[in-house]
């Protein structure tokens, strides 16, 4: 029996309210424990002057699906160096793998952990592709990992709403989705628009009828999210919005939180939806009204979506909007696809650049939204990786939360127009330690539902980061002095030394299985895969995620409250 002693660290634990306490953190068959300060351990390190945190969970990357390969693809000078390829790994735990835009699953894996983060999230799995977005999870090394399945769009869903069936029979379709694919929740991405793309609407807003359906968006949002806490899942409905990336969609926006009707509800990568229509060039931020809005409503939780300037690749499931940005891409090409009328997927590479007026807007804009919320709980630090840029830039965006001074000076480099008025210059906060363990770690365990992970106490999963304190942000949270991974240390002042395989979330609803008699039905007239073929095993999803354990997480009643 191997124990660990991390002696005399300062520990940072938001879950139970510590914030900065210098003490010892024990772990023993790979769960922190509490000994007493003379009991013998295997292995002692001595954490004095360091930061001691859970390790990070990013609860909205794109790291694994069909997207992701296509993003890949597109971008192969992104795993190139001046058209030649990258050296291989001088560490032999290693495995040859690149890219920072769309890196490889393999590279994905090492990179993240090096920053002490020690779970990821893909947040837009198909269900009729869900195998293959298990199996490149799977393939990411160390990590824990789920996934969110995409309803919405799907034309059984929307057949069932617009045809006025029974609510039951709605839940119990969605209650069999997330069983079948094993998922950890739910998101819907431009509610209806993906569909209506597809019958020539080129936007939807949030009360206006799909052409085909004559359902809104308003609709499909409240439905989702009130089957969501009668199934019990304890992730709230994760809602990639209306109208992304367009002028005024602020409105759009105040409008879904209205939809939710009090119902909990997840606004993912909020940045891309926080724009007003002021000014000479009629488009401004809205960040202090997006912050007024989230902080009067408690049943909303939000991530950023922050850009961060320079080349990254945008991968999204909301066709409609990509194929309106298609000519914007650079370079200059995109790929739009479709699979089994159940979503889209779209891919445009971009460059964000800080003399451009919308993208030092976006920038700005995004950091106002971390900083105008109250509530940290709320609030989950993402890039939406990679489509505001790669996740490997959070430490830069963690100096720019917690150090005004150099936040200044970024704004100064801004285009001319944004560095004069952004609202950005005149907030004075400085989010603590204890405020970025919130939004990196704790906060996304609790919306997630995960209740051994995102912190310190007895019992919980020994995923550990120990930093070394440093004033400047960014090389602290680039370079942790050691992560541990359930127990086991994984990286060692930057460097990989050991690469277990990480386990898989997901939860299991109770649902009515005589749904299944309306599905083979649909799936025989409009599918083209065998309805006893879609629903992935337990032994199964343990093949695809290379022997990690499964994790699955409690649904109950109420949950999303």
């Amino acid at each position: 029996m191997t124990t660990v002693r991390l002696k005399g660290g300062r520990v940072i634990d938001p879950t139970h309210g510590v914030d900065g306490v210098v003490r010892d953190v024990c772990i023993r068959d790979g769960r922190i424990v509490e000994l007493a300060p003379n009991e013998a351990v295997t292995t002692e390190i001595d954490a004095s002057g360091c930061v001691v945190m859970a390790g990070g969970i990013d609860m909205h990357s794109h790291i694994g699906g069909g997207k992701v390969n296509l993003a890949r693809m597109l971008l192969p000078e992104d795993h190139r160096r001046a058209g030649n390829p990258y050296a291989l790994p001088e560490n032999r735990l290693e495995l040859a793998s690149c890219g920072t835009c769309a890196p490889g699953t393999l590279a994905t894996g090492y990179r993240y952990v090096e920053m002490g983060y020690t779970a990821a999230f893909e947040p837009a799995m198909v269900s009729a592709n869900a195998r293959h977005a298990h199996m490149e999870m799977g393939d990411v090394p160390i990590l824990d990992h789920g996934a969110y399945v995409m309803l919405g769009n799907d034309e059984l869903f929307l057949q069932m709403l617009a045809e006025g069936r029974d609510f039951q029979q709605i839940r119990d379709y969605m209650g069999w989705t997330i069983h079948a694919a094993k998922a950890l929740g739910v998101k819907v991405v431009n509610p209806a628009g993906i569909s209506a793309f597809k019958f020539n609407q080129r936007k939807l807003d949030v009360d206006e009828k799909h052409v085909h359906w004559q359902v809104t968006p308003r609709q499909v949002v409240h439905t989702l999210a009130k089957a969501l806490r009668e199934l019990g899942v304890p992730h709230p409905l994760h809602i990639h919005g209306s109208n992304l990336g367009v002028a005024g969609n602020i409105q759009s926006t105040l409008d879904t939180i209205a939809a939710l009707d009090g119902l909990p509800g997840h606004l993912t990568h909020i940045q891309f939806h926080a724009y007003g229509t002021e000014g000479p060039k009629k488009f401004s931020s809205a960040s202090l009204q997006l912050a007024e809005a989230v902080n009067a409503n408690p049943n909303i939780s939000i991530d950023i979506g922050q850009i961060m300037f320079g080349q990254t690749v945008t991968a999204s499931g909301d066709t409609m909007r990509q194929h309106a940005n298609a000519d914007l891409g650079t370079p200059r090409k995109w790929i739009g696809a479709d699979i089994e009328c159940d979503a889209g997927c779209g891919v445009v590479p971009f460059k964000y650049r800080e003399q451009s007026y919308v993208n030092a807007l976006q920038w700005s804009l995004g950091l106002e939204i971390f900083l105008l919320v109250n509530d940290p709980w709320r609030v989950v630090l993402t890039t939406d990786h990679p489509n505001g840029g790669p996740f490997t830039s959070y430490p830069h965006l963690i100096r720019l939360l917690m150090d005004r001074g150099f936040r200044d000076e970024q704004v100064a480099k801004l285009h001319p127009d944004i560095a004069a008025t952004s609202a950005l210059r005149s907030i004075t906060r400085e989010l603590s330690l204890y405020e970025i363990a919130v939004l990196t770690r704790a906060g996304p365990a609790r919306l997630l539902g995960l209740r051994d992970r995102g912190h310190l106490g007895a019992g919980a999963a020994a995923d550990i980061a120990v930093y070394r304190d440093d004033a400047d942000r960014e090389a602290m949270f680039t370079t942790p002095e050691y992560v541990f991974k359930d127990g086991t240390l994984v990286s060692r002042a930057g460097r990989i030394v050991a690469v277990p395989t990480g386990g898989t979330h997901f939860v299991e609803p109770d649902y009515d299985r005589s749904i299944e008699k309306t599905l083979r039905k649909h799936l025989a007239a409009h599918g083209s895969v065998n309805f006893d073929h879609l629903t992935i095993s337990h032994d199964e999803l343990c093949s695809c995620c290379n022997g990690g354990r499964l994790l699955p997480t409690e649904c109950f009643e109420g949950a999303t409250t």
